[in-house]
């Protein structure tokens, strides 16, 4: 069967400033790779054959490194972004998208099995799947709680909060193109209000593996740290 891949890669990585002045945060490296290179070699592990990189920030970058990925033995091409569009916005500009497809961010470390995902979906017959996982986050403040009198009737040091999030991997059915405006800005929250209005509820596929979006600073230095120690858990054939 064959697999295609849309990979949002136009984004400015303002949160992942100063990083990002020069490099456009697909190509922030992480060990001797590029991000986006492992995401591609990956991709190409679990048998996906095309990729479309939509681009806007710095794309004569992008698209020098990658070019049309005869280095990595898969089809590679680019829909240019004149304006940002959000998440779900550039799909509007892709015409030959097929009947299912991987949308992902292109800032992303993680060891799922994207061959699997790809055909549960299909299978499924789903018009819209969420990866998702279980994110941590710990309050950096002991907590106070108090009664009506503001007298304290319990402390808790630093709770830890869990919440289930969405990974920035989804498999698409063509389906949902009609929900989405032509060149307008468009994002992942106002596709799944759209969809939950009609009733076309998208299904979330929880993972248990690792997952770590390299958006912030201190995220980027524990996907370099974890990414030397464990290349071979994201890159098999290292």
């Amino acid at each position: 069967m064959s697999k295609r891949a849309v990979i949002l890669a136009g984004g400015k990585g303002t949160r992942l400033r100063p990083y990002t002045v020069v490099l456009p945060k697909p190509l922030m490296p992480i060990g001797d790779y590029p991000i986006l290179e492992v995401i591609i070699r990956q991709l190409v592990e679990n048998g996906f054959d095309h990729i479309t990189l939509t681009v806007n920030h710095q794309a004569d970058l992008i698209k020098s490194f990658f070019g049309n990925g005869e280095k990595w033995n898969i089809k590679i091409d680019y829909s240019l972004e004149h304006k940002p569009l959000s998440t779900m916005g550039p799909l509007s500009l892709i015409s030959d998208l097929p009947d299912n497809f991987l949308v992902m961010n292109g800032d992303i470390l993680t060891d799922l099995n994207f061959a699997e995902f790809h055909d549960t979906h299909v299978k499924n017959d789903e018009i819209f799947t969420i990866s998702s996982h279980i994110r941590e986050d710990v309050n950096l403040y002991g907590v106070l709680e108090t009664n009506e009198s503001n007298q304290l009737i319990n402390f808790k040091e630093k709770p830890v909060s869990r919440f289930e999030v969405s990974m920035g991997i989804y498999m698409v059915s063509k389906k949902v193109l009609s929900y989405i405006p032509k060149n307008e800005m468009y994002g992942f929250d106002h596709l799944m209000y759209d969809l939950i209005d009609a009733q076309e509820l998208p299904k979330v596929q929880p993972y248990s593996g690792y997952w770590l979006d390299i958006g912030r600073p201190d995220d980027y230095m524990q996907a370099i740290d974890e990414f030397q120690k464990n290349t071979s858990v994201f890159l098999k054939n290292e």
